[in-house]
């Protein structure tokens, strides 16, 4: 079994530390650690984390492996710092059967760059009207857990209620899109002062507001747990830090485009700004990030939405909605969350390792950086700046919003399970 010696990482931040791993496990964590017959890696400065999860990914396969595959989106995974990603449902076809939910379990297995966790969809080809196969899906070898329909909505009260009584039964989540239809038709683009200056379909607040108030509500009614996709507005989170404070078991995530950007670069018309839910804007932004800082949003998301050239780079209502975010969004929570004193690198490794590991169920992962746990770690040289080049992603699609943007942090190293699969950021 190989061995590998981190010599003086800042473990979540803190005071230097040499930490051993051995074969798959981490096997001692101290200072002036022997390194007789393990390969050093020299990590002076730079910040060890507990490799990072995922809740929310777009892996497209099967059925748009123009946009991306499983290969490829766990390559870019591990390039992020990512050990884990749950991959959402919406493929053709939908991953609605255990038989599809294990396809892409496989698949992940198969990459050895990042573990993968299907997300299986709630309802039927995502359509709203009847309940999937749950069970089969959470008994399959995927041993599914968290269920949605992201990309759409469950917008039907009784099928939504449905839901969470069955995944109840087995410690599941739902985990919905909040976006009520009917509000959001022929939106473009979220509604305000930006919007009505542009002449674009608005979006407003309230249709994810109006969906989470009622979910929590369910989930109340039930005794079941909700989770919410990629809130993004300052009103979605009053909803949720309420329901919180009524004992509700709900959790939230924020992406961290949301966290950054605002409605006001929509002016460019370029549509690697067009992503649902919309880009919100500068007050919504703030209150993002201080509800990540107190804790009334749990985790953040990347919502890594890859899409081919053809479907960005068109005209702006014509244009896909999503953009990519493994490989920046570590970089993005620091310049939004670190840089600004709102959190420290605990606090990164809990918002983005250790609760969506707790949330999915994800075993092995969000664990201690401590002897005898697992040995998935990141290590990040947060000292780095320089501009995003999507040229060198490893993700199929390039739809970043950050092409050319100055954003600090860069990972290094990802170890899955004692094996490396970032070294001096490349791929092995």
């Amino acid at each position: 079994m190989s061995k590998t010696l981190i010599r003086g990482a800042k473990v979540l931040g803190g005071e230097p530390q040499d930490v051993l791993i051995d074969g798959t496990t981490i096997a001692q964590v101290g200072t002036g650690l022997s390194a007789e017959g393990a390969e050093v890696v020299e990590a002076a400065g730079k910040v060890l984390l507990p490799g990072l999860v995922d809740l929310h990914t777009h892996l497209r396969e099967p059925g748009r492996e123009d946009s991306e595959t499983v290969l490829t989106g766990t390559r870019a995974a591990a390039s992020g710092g990512y050990t884990n990603v749950f991959a959402m449902a919406n493929t053709f076809p939908v991953a609605d059967t255990a038989g599809v939910v294990e396809q892409v379990w496989r698949l992940g297995q198969e990459s050895g760059y990042c573990d993968v966790q299907p997300i299986g969809a709630v309802t039927v080809g995502l359509e709203g009207a009847k309940l999937a196969e749950l069970g089969a899906m959470h008994e399959s070898a995927a041993g599914v857990t968290v269920f949605s329909d992201d990309g759409k909505c469950v917008h039907d009260a009784v099928i939504m209620r449905r839901a969470l009584e069955y995944v109840k039964a087995f410690g599941g989540v739902v985990a919905q899109h909040a976006q009520e239809p009917r509000l959001t038709e022929g939106a473009q683009m979220n509604e305000g002062v930006v919007s009505a200056e542009l002449g674009l379909g608005g979006w407003p607040a309230v249709a994810e507001e109006s969906v989470i108030a009622r979910d929590v509500l369910l989930a109340e009614h039930v005794g079941s747990r909700v989770h919410i996709c990629h809130l993004s507005t300052a009103g979605s989170v009053e909803i949720v830090r309420w329901a919180k404070s009524r004992g509700i078991d709900v959790t939230a995530e924020v992406t961290p485009h949301h966290l950054l950007l605002t409605d006001e670069l929509v002016r460019s018309y370029n549509p690697v700004y067009k992503v649902n839910p919309p880009l919100r804007t500068e007050r919504d932004v703030m209150a993002l990030r201080e509800a990540l800082a107190d804790g009334t949003i749990d985790i953040v998301a990347t919502d890594h939405a890859p899409h081919p050239h053809e479907d960005k780079d068109c005209e702006w209502a014509a244009a896909a909605m999503g953009m990519v975010g493994l490989e920046t969004a570590l970089s993005v929570v620091q310049e939004t969350m670190v840089d600004t004193g709102l959190l420290d690198w605990a606090g990164v490794a809990d918002r983005m390792s250790v609760k969506p590991a707790q949330i999915g169920q994800a075993t092995g992962h969000g664990r201690p950086v401590s002897a005898g746990e697992p040995a998935n770690l990141t290590l990040v040289d947060t000292e780095y700046r320089g501009q995003v080049d999507p040229a060198g992603f490893a993700s199929r699609s390039r739809n970043t919003p950050y092409e050319g943007r100055e954003l600090p942090g860069r990972v290094t190293h990802t170890w899955l399970r004692g094996k490396a699969t970032l070294v001096d950021g490349k791929l092995t």
